[in-house]
């Protein structure tokens, strides 16, 4: 058997001109704020190909830098001052943040109307109860490309590596949202292979690079890595993901690939959670 790749570039890119033509017919512009703090190299690299990506779908884009050193104070006073500016319609704070601020607080000072990346409790809890809110980008990536090759999702068992709040967890309540069985798998699961060979839907996200070996797919599963991991390879580096793709590609019978599958998502949910919450706000006026 050998896997059915799951172009998350294509997907990703028809989402986004999905966005642009609901953004052309709004009758205002959405915006979306980006505040990064510090020099991460990597950070800076996403949050431009964010800015560039929300002109291209008829966005306004806010980018805020601010020097390592800001303080709290500071940084939650321009994530207040943004929940006050009626045209900004999403807030995202580039993660991580310099050791000495508190990310949970400065999340929690998003209101949970313009937090697009869906990390605040309120959205949390939402996501948790079944009710409509705005789901983590990545999350909402995967559950997307899912659906679209998995229109029924009812009964299957779904296996999660990893608990994190940015993707583990939220992308175990979508599932159970589509009547999947799911089990979480962490660093204190026993025989994790043994696990994995029971999941219909292997989701990897981890960031520990190809740790899911060929052998712990069940045969005809789909897996969906969400991991993004840079490797040495001769002379420079190369993208790998959380699965061994070559390996795994001989068992799964549907596979997103490192680069290409799930991260090209996140930007375009990125957005069409802009739009969701531009439209909410329209209707709340």
């Amino acid at each position: 058997m050998v896997a059915t790749v799951i172009d998350g570039k294509a997907f990703a890119a028809d989402l986004l001109s999905r966005v642009a033509a609901e953004v052309a017919g709004l009758g205002f512009q959405p915006g979306l704020a980006v505040v990064l703090v510090g020099d991460d190299p990597a950070s800076k690299v996403y949050v431009a190909n964010k800015a560039r990506t929300t002109v291209q779908v008829g966005m306004r884009s806010f980018e805020h830098r601010l020097p390592a050193v800001t303080s709290q104070a500071e940084l939650v006073g321009l994530v207040q001052a943004l929940n006050e500016d009626k045209l900004v319609h999403g807030i995202l704070v580039q993660l991580p943040l310099p050791q000495h601020l508190d990310a949970d607080a400065v999340i929690a000072a998003i209101h949970p109307g313009k937090d697009v990346d869906g990390l605040t409790i309120g959205n949390a809890g939402r996501l948790a109860a079944g009710l409509p809110g705005l789901v983590p980008c990545t999350p909402l990536g995967c559950l997307l490309l899912l659906r679209d090759r998995v229109p029924n999702m009812a009964g299957l068992h779904a296996v999660v590596l990893g608990r994190s709040n940015l993707v583990g967890k939220p992308i175990a309540q979508l599932l159970l949202q589509q009547n999947c069985t799911v089990t979480i798998a962490h660093s204190k699961t026993r025989d994790l292979p043994a696990l994995c060979r029971t999941a219909d839907i292997l989701v990897a996200a981890v960031g520990r690079p190809e740790m899911v070996r060929g052998d712990w797919v069940k045969p005809g599963a789909v897996v969906i890595d969400v991991g993004i991991n840079r490797v040495p390879a001769a002379d420079k580096t190369r993208l790998v993901g959380d699965v061994a793709f070559a390996e795994a590609a001989e068992v799964a019978g549907m596979i997103t690939p490192v680069p290409g599958g799930v991260g090209p998502m996140t930007i375009a949910c990125l957005l069409r959670n802009t739009l969701t919450a531009a439209q909410m706000m329209k209707g709340n006026a």
